[in-house]
């Protein structure tokens, strides 16, 4: 059963403030409003969609208030009975601080971000998670350093490097993703907001009720819109930017299958890949010694290569002297930790191997013989930087748009496959030892072919910024 967001941001808020001094006064508060509802002299023959929410409100946080006595007073059982404070309880006293302020921070920095002018927040951007910067970087260098805008940047990553920015342009924000994240998107008083978030309005996250704020979206994959995200997770955006033309084609089918108001379509390209092509140019000599390295880079979910055919896929690579390098999808760190313990005790201690959980370093990409992937946006990504074929195992796709084939276009990450890379079957991986060699000889070849591919699939090659920049520049002027 999926729980309704309301009861969730009540529930974080709620155990986030389970160590301030004043939570006793919560389950008071609760039973006061409960008998409050029961108690009511005039009553009406039905309940209002808005009464019933609230009372599904009410009710979570009685439960969650619930939960906290529970969880206090076992605490003191605990404490009693093993003769002294709890490692739990140490580490609760340790947290309290942090806490305490990291709400209250959150919501200080909100109102902040409420006392700017409306020239200081006419433009904002939001960056959900960390990968968000990389979509950002160079649009913003853009609007700050060429243009000489000003932009309020608003984060949900504690330690966004953008945060101790020295760039006067770019005023930073942290608000966390609980309830002064809403708050923030409901009362919203911008004229842009830029992000790379889907699904707005369709959960907790809405479009400003206080403001006509014109919203623009970003794409953090070249994949097709309606085979990698959920169905309507862009419909209420106001722009897009559209990495090529298989995206503009999507967006217009999606319309006219569902009926839905057109939207402005930017024909943009992709900035994460501009940024990776110039690294790669500004990038140093590659090491000889260093290309035998293969990047395995698994997407998520039940049929990942990782989970159908990781250990084996690793063992066969080490045994024939390459070096392997894997990255995990986050989820997949999170989700299946059983499995990654598996790889640590099989693999950890050799020396050839390397268990990526974060960022995977330009150098490594670089200087990689290959990547092998399943379903992974980065595979894109690597094959249109390096020019670089790209193994695919052929595990089962992912769904997250159950509707997809409403929309009668073949995802281009289907497509696209067999024209830059070659796909393997999990059931015959050690054909993929003859296959890196064949490519290894054949690399200019290769080199040349998806190169052409890259043209006909992104817009503006290193020039992303600069489309995009010049869009909000003239939003940002219009009737100022």
């Amino acid at each position: 059963m999926k729980i309704p967001f309301f009861v969730q941001e009540f529930t974080n808020e709620m155990d986030r403030f389970s160590h301030i001094k004043y939570r006793k006064l919560i389950p008071f508060v609760a039973i006061l409003l409960t008998f409050h509802q029961f108690f009511v002299l005039d009553v009406y023959a039905y309940i209002d969609p808005v009464t019933g929410s609230a009372l599904l409100t009410l009710l979570a946080g009685v439960v969650a208030a619930g939960a906290m006595i529970l969880k206090s007073y076992w605490f003191k059982i605990k404490t009693r009975f093993s003769g002294g404070f709890s490692k739990e309880k140490q580490t609760e006293s340790t947290d309290k601080h942090s806490l305490e302020s990291g709400f209250v921070s959150e919501w200080a920095e909100l109102k902040k971000i409420n006392q700017l002018s409306q020239d200081e927040r006419s433009i904002v951007f939001y960056a959900e998670n960390k990968a968000s910067m990389n979509h950002f970087q160079s649009l913003i260098h853009e609007l700050t350093e060429k243009m000489n805008l000003q932009i309020c940047y608003v984060t949900s990553v504690k330690d966004d490097p953008i945060l101790s920015t020295r760039n006067q342009r770019i005023l930073p924000f942290y608000i966390g993703d609980g309830t002064a994240r809403t708050k923030f998107f409901s009362s919203l008083k911008a004229k842009i907001l830029v992000m790379d978030m889907p699904d707005l309005g369709k959960f907790h996250i809405k479009r400003s009720d206080e403001y006509p704020v014109h919203y623009i979206y970003l794409f953090h994959s070249m994949y097709s819109v309606h085979s990698y995200l959920r169905k309507g997770a862009i419909d209420n955006y106001d722009t897009i930017f559209c990495v090529g033309p298989h995206q503009i084609k999507e967006i217009r089918e999606a319309e006219k299958v569902y009926g839905l108001k057109a939207k402005k379509l930017i024909n943009y390209g992709y900035g994460r890949l501009d940024t990776l092509l110039q690294n790669k140019i500004n990038a140093q000599a590659t090491n000889s010694d260093a290309k035998n390295l293969i990047i395995i880079a698994p997407s998520y979910g039940d049929d990942n290569l990782l989970e159908k055919c990781g250990i084996k896929l690793i063992d066969i690579l080490l045994k024939s002297d390459f070096r392997v390098m894997i990255r995990p999808h986050i989820r997949t760190l999170r989700d299946s930790t059983e499995l990654i313990d598996s790889i640590k005790k099989k693999f950890g201690k050799n020396p050839n191997f390397v268990l990526e959980t974060g960022v995977i370093k330009f150098d490594s990409l670089n200087n990689s013989l290959c990547m092998i992937s399943d379903w992974s946006g980065i595979s894109l990504e690597y094959a249109f930087t390096f020019e670089r074929p790209v193994i695919f195992i052929d595990v089962p796709k992912k769904v997250l748009n159950t509707n997809w084939s409403d929309i009668a276009l073949e995802p281009i990450e289907t497509s696209i496959r067999d024209k830059i890379g070659h796909i393997i079957s999990p059931n015959n991986l050690e054909e993929i030892l003859d296959l890196i060699r064949i490519l290894d000889k054949n690399t200019q070849n290769i080199g040349e072919l998806i190169k052409d591919i890259r043209e006909k699939t992104v817009y503006n090659i290193g020039e992303s910024a600069k489309i995009g920049a010049q869009y909000i520049r003239e939003l940002h002027n219009k009737d100022a």
